[in-house]
C-alpha cells in the first residue's frame, strides 16, 4: 500500500522489546528507521519469563512475526485461580476462536523481533545513550552521550519505564512508582496433579501471592509476589543472598499449598526487585517526538499485558503515521486509539496489585467473596474478553 504520511525517516530510541517491534511496524509503513540502544550489545539472554496474550500475537502478526512468536515457549491454555489450600476457585480456558497465550523467555522474544526488524531493513546501533534533542521546524536531531548525533523526521521513545524521551517531551512527566510487591521466581520440584504444562495456577496465599505451572521437562516454574513497601531495584535485590530470599519466601508461604513444598526444593532464583507501575502520562507526544510501549503506558506484570499492549501501540502508531498527512493528526489519532484501552488495562493491574498486597484481613475477606463474585460479576469473559479479543487490521486505513 502506498504511504501517504508525512514521515519518511525515524529514530527509535531503545532496543529492548518496544524498539524492534516499532521499527518493524514503521518499516512496513515505508519509513526508514534506525534503532539506537544505550547498552553496548544486544539483549541476548537478558530477562526472565513473560506471557504474550492473544492480542499480542495478533499485533506481532501485523509486522510479520506472528508465526515466529507463536512458536516460542509453551502455550498457556488454562488459568486456574486457587486459595491457599490449593482448592480451585475458578478456571479460565481462554476465549473461543483465539489462540492460546504463550509463556516464553524475554530473550527469545527479543531475538525474533530484532531479526524481523533487521530483515525489513531497520538499522540497529548499540552504545548510544540519548541525552538531549535539537529541534527544528522540519526535523529532529538526537544527541547521544558520546557526542554523536542523528537526524530524522521523527523520534520515537521506546526506551522503557524510565524513558529519557518522556522527560524531554514533558520535564514534569511522572516516573514509575512501586506497587507494594516484590517479584521473585525460580524452579522447583514437580507438583502432582498440576494438569500439564499448559495450565497456569494462581494462588492467593495467607501472606503472599504465588503462581506456578509445569514445564515440558517436568519441573515446576513459579513466582511469588511478596508484600514490600518502597522501591528496590533489580541490582539491589540481587545483592541479597539467595538463602535470605529463600528464608523470606518460605516464611511467607508457610502453610500454603503447593507453595510450601515447591519452595522447599526451590532453585535458580530470579529476583526482579520491586514491581512498578507508571502513573498516567499526560503527554504522549510533542512536536516531532512520540512515546510507545512502557515509556507511555507501563502496567505492572500483574496485568499480563505489558508486552502485548506494547506491540499493539507500535502497530497503531505506524498505521497512523502511514495514513495521516501530518504529525499532529497522526499523533492525535494514535493517542485516541490507544489511551482508553491502555488506561483500562493499567487500572485493572492496579486493582490486582492492591489485592495481592492487601493485609491478612483483606485477603481473608477476598478469599471468602471470590467464589460468589466469580459466579456473578467477574466471569472470565468479562475479565478478559474485550482485552484478549482485540484485533488490529493493518490493511484498514486510519481515518478512512
Amino acid at each position: 500500500m502506498e504511504r501517504t504520511g508525512a514521515v519518511r525517516t525515524a529514530l527509535v530510541i531503545g532496543g529492548g522489546i518496544a524498539g524492534p517491534v516499532t521499527a518493524a511496524a514503521l518499516r512496513r509503513a515505508g519509513v526508514a528507521v534506525t534503532v539506537f540502544e544505550a547498552h553496548a550489545e544486544a539483549a541476548d539472554g537478558v530477562g526472565g519469563m513473560l506471557m504474550v496474550a492473544p492480542n499480542g500475537l495478533d499485533a506481532f502478526a501485523a509486522v510479520g512475526a506472528g508465526q515466529q512468536v507463536g512458536a516460542l515457549g509453551q502455550p498457556t491454555t488454562t488459568m486456574v485461580m486457587e486459595d491457599f489450600r490449593g482448592r480451585r476457585v475458578f478456571a479460565f480456558d481462554g476465549l473461543p476462536g483465539l489462540p492460546a497465550s504463550r509463556t516464553m523467555w524475554r530473550s527469545d522474544l527479543y531475538r525474533v523481533l530484532h531479526d524481523r526488524a533487521v530483515e525489513l531493513g531497520a538499522e540497529v546501533v548499540y552504545g548510544k545513550r540519548l541525552v538531549s534533542v535539537r529541534e527544528s521546524p522540519d526535523s529532529i536531531t538526537a544527541v547521544f552521550a558520546d557526542g554523536t548525533t542523528a537526524t530524522a523526521d521523527l523520534l520515537v521513545g521506546a526506551d522503557g519505564i524510565r524513558s529519557t524521551v518522556r522527560t524531554l517531551i514533558d520535564p514534569s512527566a511522572p516516573g514509575p512508582s512501586p506497587v507494594g510487591l516484590l517479584g521473585i521466581g525460580g524452579w522447583g520440584p514437580p507438583v502432582p496433579g498440576i494438569g500439564g504444562p499448559e495450565v497456569m495456577h494462581f494462588a492467593q496465599g495467607k501472606r503472599a501471592f504465588f503462581g506456578y505451572w509445569g514445564t515440558p521437562g517436568g519441573d515446576t516454574a513459579w513466582f511469588s509476589n511478596l508484600p514490600h513497601q518502597g522501591a528496590m531495584s533489580t541490582a539491589q535485590a540481587r545483592e541479597v543472598p539467595t538463602e535470605d530470599w529463600l528464608r523470606r519466601l518460605r516464611e511467607a508461604h508457610a502453610g500454603d499449598h503447593p507453595a510450601e513444598s515447591v519452595l522447599a526444593g526451590a532453585r535458580d532464583l530470579q529476583v526482579t526487585g520491586a514491581l512498578e507501575i507508571l502513573p498516567s502520562v499526560r503527554h504522549w507526544h510533542r512536536a516531532r517526538m512520540v512515546l510507545v510501549g512502557d515509556a507511555a503506558h507501563a502496567p505492572s506484570p500483574s496485568s499480563g499485558q505489558g508486552v502485548s499492549i506494547t506491540a499493539e501501540s507500535a502497530v497503531q502508531l505506524a498505521r497512523c503515521l502511514r495514513d495521516l498527512p501530518d504529525l499532529p493528526r497522526a499523533f492525535a489519532a494514535y493517542e485516541d486509539l490507544r489511551r482508553p484501552r491502555t488506561d483500562k488495562i493499567i487500572a485493572g493491574a492496579r486493582r490486582t496489585n492492591n489485592s495481592k498486597a492487601a493485609g491478612p484481613v483483606a485477603r481473608a475477606v477476598s478469599r471468602a467473596l471470590t467464589p460468589l463474585l466469580t459466579r456473578t460479576l467477574f466471569t472470565p469473559e468479562r475479565i478478559f474478553g474485550d482485552i484478549h479479543a482485540h484485533t488490529i487490521n493493518w490493511d484498514e486505513r486510519v481515518g478512512a
